[in-house]
């Protein structure tokens, strides 16, 4: 018979009515004997004594020490956040002390090499390998003159703000030919279509699912319904931004292919192409779900990134933490789900730094390729991103200052400029756009840097450092007043997640005071810089933190997360190495998962939904009513929203009425001139508007009035109804 495992003694004693009995049993006694024939003058050996019983764990090779350092160090850190959460009696001084404790504790077991963090399980072997040898580049002249030839060509031709088919030509061949010029092909593996062909022509097909790819699925299934569960009706109202969107891409899908849309301040192209392709193939019409169906895709596109990210930086657990993790989050849930184009910006950040890190890490010149290419498109997405060249430039400033193989410091410096070459030839058609309207291009960012639009409200030192230490807390903290995108006035991340987050900097920190490496102070600096679009807005702090243009910021901070769970579940692991420790690392694992999904679910789908309902008006019921009544007595030419100050966006009632380019508002003064319309009429009033209510008695005094119930409290609406003049 097989001896028992330790988890086969446990199920012993923990399920007695299997009828299983196993007990330890001691160890068997040694004979004591001494030699047969001892020589004289030898030494004698020492006696031999009974050994006292060895437990079977002992003979698993469990260390039954518990790692109680790292493990009080996150109930502490847990305790803290908790304390930080929003209530009456918030205050700062007890979450401090327990964030610091915490760290104190977390601190020890470092320097105990208890809890430590992953390296990357490539890593090591790659900058071993290249100590001695950096990879050779070579380049291919002729396409490059072809790549600068074609892009002059197609920045002459982007002018007046338009894409056309010849210059969208010309843009696309200058980009194949740069990447033909520097791509470095690899003999020795097969095309991919070669090897996918192959595959499917082969006679079986054997399939295998192993625990980690299980786990990954099962992950994404809970990423997937976090993401898209009642997607139709959360948020429920669109806003104003909404509205300019919709707008634009009418312009697109009428024949006005812009490179910039100025309206509102002005707008990159992304998102407008994009919904007009799904409107174009999906029939979706100019409605919210067709602005939420990009914005989501782009969120979960995010994802897959993140997870190779953590690989790459420590191992396929961290990645999957920063996946699932990130899938759950609020946060990133929410800036996917309201429909606007915020999530691009970490859409293009995430695969921006894998292929820089993976650049940096092997000298290989195709990922540095890759990442000006991602870094250019995403230059087209979100305003925000235009930080993320910066970022870029210090990962590799970084990189230089700190030891690295020999020749692998002048790759890093190749590298950098053939990334910023992918970068510029992508970004052209914008930098046309630039030259011509420097004003317009610019016009968002310097309203929020300098005084543009209004003087600065005090000194621009003093609200950067302010700004900065409220970006920085706002994880645990507060993590602004923008209700579009946030559950205002509460922590950015849930009480899991923040106390993981704020463990995994100060892990960090040791780490890079211990080991200098370039990656571990980048990852640390990585998130302020991300966060500065919010951060440099000194013209408007009371806009900081905005969750939104921090977006950047998602990527690194759930690395950091990766990393800090990661490190804990290791710990266990090594203090008891066998069944035991994974079962205890994977139950842990399991608890806080479940914690944070929990918690992110009533962030999301109750916290949030019901802000957002009491914040933003009813214009959906609006243009449900005007449709109906178009549809039966009356014309969607005879109705009216009658305005009022800080009341509805008119544009958004005509468009859940279904008619995108109208306009239903009328003002007061204006009411009048409706009397040459014979035809059945339809006034919708405020509440609060006695005076309108007053004229309209006036001038239709064989009108009839009646309230409109909103599903929403504070929401109804008069409704004036006119019958038709005889």
């Amino acid at each position: 018979m097989e001896e028992p495992s330790l988890l086969d003694y446990l199920k012993a004693k923990l399920m007695p009515w299997r009828g299983q009995k196993i007990e330890i049993p001691a160890y068997p006694e040694l004979p004591i004997e001494g030699p047969s024939t001892p020589q004289e003058g030898a030494p004698q050996p020492a006696p031999i004594t009974p050994s006292a019983p060895v437990p079977l764990s002992a003979t698993l090779g469990v260390t039954r020490a518990l790692p109680w350092r790292p493990l009080l160090a996150l109930g502490l850190a847990l305790l803290a956040q908790i304390s930080l959460e929003p209530g009456p009696k918030r205050t700062w001084g007890l979450g401090v002390s327990l964030y610091g404790a915490a760290l104190a504790l977390a601190a020890w077991s470092f320097w105990h090499s208890e809890w430590s963090l992953a390296a990357g399980e490539e890593l090591r072997a790659a900058q071993d390998a290249l100590r001695s040898l950096a990879p050779q580049w070579s380049w291919r002249r002729l396409p490059f003159l072809a790549s600068l030839t074609l892009g002059l060509l197609a920045f002459l031709t982007f002018g007046g703000n338009r894409f056309t088919p010849l210059n969208v030509t010309i843009w696309a061949l200058a980009l194949a030919a740069f990447v033909r010029a520097f791509w470095q092909s690899q003999p020795a593996t097969s095309p991919w279509w070669r090897r996918l062909s192959a595959w499917v022509r082969q006679p079986e097909w054997h399939l295998s699912l192993r625990p980690g790819t299980l786990l990954l699925l099962l992950a994404t299934m809970l990423v997937i319904f976090f993401r898209l569960y009642r997607i139709g009706q959360l948020p429920p109202e669109m806003v104003s931004d909404h509205a300019e969107k919709l707008l634009d891409i009418w312009d697109v899908l009428n024949g006005q292919t812009s490179i910039f849309f100025p309206r509102n301040t002005g707008r990159e192209a992304m998102q407008m192409y994009l919904t007009a392709g799904i409107i174009r193939f999906l029939g979706t019409g100019f409605s919210f779900i067709s602005l939420k169906i990009g914005t989501v895709l782009a969120g979960l596109l995010t994802l897959p990134y993140l997870y190779l990210l953590g690989k790459e930086m420590g191992n396929r657990r961290v990645g999957l933490i920063a996946f699932v993790f990130a899938g759950i989050a609020y946060w990133p849930n929410v800036i996917s789900r309201v429909g606007l184009r915020f999530p691009f910006y970490p859409l293009f950040v995430a695969p921006t730094l894998y292929y820089l890190w993976r650049g940096l890490r092997g000298g290989r010149l195709n990922d540095f390729i890759l990442a000006g290419l991602a870094l250019g498109f995403g230059l087209h997405g979100y305003t925000p991103i235009r930080i993320l060249p910066f970022v870029v430039v210090s990962a590799v400033g970084l990189y230089l200052l700190h030891r690295q193989p020999a020749g692998m410091k002048a790759q890093a410096l190749r590298g950098l400029i053939v990334l910023s070459l992918a970068a510029f030839m992508v970004f052209l058609p914008l930098l046309r756009y630039a030259v011509e309207n420097p004003g317009m291009f610019s016009y968002r960012s310097l309203t929020r840097l300098g005084s543009v639009e209004q003087p600065l409200p005090g000194s621009a030192w003093q609200i950067f450092l302010s700004n900065l230490w409220k970006a920085m807390t706002m994880f645990a903290w507060d993590d602004g007043e923008i209700w579009v995108h946030s559950v205002m006035h509460r922590p950015a991340l849930d009480v899991v997640s923040a106390a993981l987050f704020y463990l995994g900097i100060g892990l960090l920190f040791l780490r890079y005071l211990r080991q200098r490496t370039w990656q571990d102070l980048f990852l640390f600096l990585s998130v302020p810089l991300l966060m500065m679009p919010s951060i440099l807005s000194l013209a408007f702090p009371a806009e900081n933190p905005a969750l939104n243009r921090m977006g950047g910021a998602i990527v690194p901070v759930l690395l950091i997360i990766g990393l800090s769970l990661d490190g804990l579940l290791s710990a266990l692991q090594r203090q008891w190495n066998s069944a035991l420790g994974r079962l205890a690392a994977g139950g842990l694992a399991l608890f806080l998962l479940l914690w944070a999904s929990i918690q992110n679910y009533d962030l999301v789908f109750r916290q949030y939904q019901d802000y957002y309902r009491l914040a933003s008006w009813n214009t959906s019921e609006m243009g449900a009513v005007i449709r109906a009544f178009a549809d039966s007595i009356g014309s969607p030419d005879t109705a009216w929203v009658v305005a009022y100050p800080y009341w509805v966006d008119t544009r958004l009632v005509g468009m859940n009425a279904g008619y995108p380019t109208k306009d239903y508002a009328i003002w007061p003064e204006n009411l009048e001139e409706t009397l040459a319309e014979p035809r059945p009429k339809l006034f919708l009033i405020n509440r609060e508007d006695a005076a309108t209510l007053q004229a309209l008695g006036q001038i239709y005094p064989q009108g009839s009035l009646q309230v409109f119930t909103s599903q929403v409290e504070g929401h109804d609406f008069y409704l004036y109804f006119v019958p038709p003049q005889k």
